[in-house]
C-alpha cells in the first residue's frame, strides 16, 4: 500500500478527516495556502487542513467524519494522519456504502480502510448517485407516496439495505411495491 506525506497526499486520494476543536486550532501553525483558499499545517503523523470546501476537492475526495454536522461554505478545521490517506481513482470500484439505520446516517468508506471484503463495491461516482437515493428514502417520505404500501417503515428499511448491498436500482426495487 502507498505511503502518504505531505509531498503526495494532495495526488488522487480520498481520506476522511476528524473535525478539530476551534482551541485546537488556535495552536496551529498553517504554513502553507493552496490556490484556493484552504490552508495547511504539517506534522510528522499527518495533516491539518482548514478549509470552505470539503467533499470533492481537485481530483481528491477528501470528507469530514459522518458524526460532523457540516455546510460547505463555512471554514472547518479537520486532521488526518498520513495513513487515513487511501488512492483515488475516479473509474475503480474503491468505495462501500456505509448505512446506520439507528443514527438514521448514511456514508461512504474506501476498501482499503476496511478488513470486510463482503462489501459491495462502487465508484466515486456510482457511490455519491446511490447516497443520494439513500437519503431520500432515508430522510424523506415523498418516494412512498403512489406505492401500495401498508408498513411504510418496514418498507423502507428493506428498500434501504438493498440499496446498500445489491446494484438493482432504485426504480425496480420500488417497482414490486406497485
Amino acid at each position: 500500500m502507498k505511503q502518504y506525506n505531505r509531498s503526495n497526499f494532495h495526488k488522487h486520494t480520498f481520506c476522511i478527516f476528524r473535525q478539530i476543536t476551534a482551541t485546537e486550532e488556535t495552536s496551529l501553525n498553517f504554513t502553507y495556502k493552496s490556490k484556493s483558499g484552504s490552508e495547511y499545517c504539517f506534522t510528522e503523523q499527518g495533516v491539518y487542513r482548514r478549509s470552505s470546501h470539503w467533499g470533492r476537492a481537485a481530483n481528491c475526495r477528501w470528507i469530514l467524519s459522518e458524526t460532523t454536522a457540516y455546510k460547505n461554505q463555512n471554514v472547518v478545521c479537520g486532521y488526518a494522519n498520513w495513513t487515513d490517506f487511501y488512492t483515488n481513482n475516479e473509474t475503480a470500484a474503491l468505495f462501500f456504502i456505509t448505512l446506520d439505520l439507528t443514527q438514521q446516517k448514511v456514508s461512504y468508506q474506501h476498501k482499503d480502510a476496511s478488513n470486510d471484503q463482503e462489501r459491495l463495491l462502487r465508484t466515486a461516482s456510482e457511490t455519491a448517485k446511490r447516497i443520494k437515493e439513500i437519503k431520500n428514502i432515508l430522510y424523506q417520505d415523498d418516494w412512498a407516496k403512489y406505492l401500495d404500501i401498508v408498513n411504510v417503515e418496514k418498507a423502507r428499511t428493506q428498500l434501504l439495505e438493498e440499496l446498500v448491498n445489491t446494484e438493482t436500482p432504485l426504480v425496480k426495487l420500488k417497482s414490486k411495491y406497485l
